[in-house]
């Protein structure tokens, strides 16, 4: 990148657009658990329909589209700027972020039971697993910003 403002606008804008994409995953992983909550605690057909519905589309539409679109664009990043991978923190936060790829794969299958009548967890479950990305978020945002290590 050193030396070629075209490879530092490629880079820039690969991170932008890496960003605009953690951003996206991160909001549907606040909000899809948030719906679990809301669809384990429906009681008429007409809601729990409702809400297979929206858990469906924000799942496929919006978070798996998004996560693909942060590893793809990521992975890019490194391969414009091969020296990230010098540090510990860049490892620690390839750790955390497949903790982050394991959580979006396991609302899906929280997804699958709800929408199968199959699901065993209650609502206070569902409020505390939602808390989980947020934790996930502060330590790769700390990781990546502070570099600590």
């Amino acid at each position: 990148m050193e030396g070629s403002p075209f490879l530092a606008s490629i880079y820039l804008w690969l991170k932008a657009f890496h960003l605009v994409a953690v951003v996206c995953w991160f909001a549907a992983l606040f909000y899809l658990p948030r719906l679990f909550v809301y669809h384990s605690m429906a009681e008429d057909e007409i809601s729990k329909k409702r809400f297979i519905i929206m858990e469906r589309k924000l799942y496929n539409g919006i978070a798996t589209p998004a996560m693909i679109a942060t590893i793809l664009l990521g992975s890019l990043i490194v391969m414009a700027v091969p020296s990230l991978i010098q540090g510990g923190w860049f490892y620690a936060k390839i750790f955390l972020v497949t903790i982050v790829v394991l959580y979006h794969i396991s609302c899906s299958g929280h997804m699958m039971k709800l929408a199968e009548g199959e699901n065993t967890k209650t609502h206070v479950y569902f409020r505390w697993f939602n808390e989980f990305p947020i934790l996930l978020l502060i330590l790769i945002t700390i990781l990546v910003i502070v570099k600590p290590f």
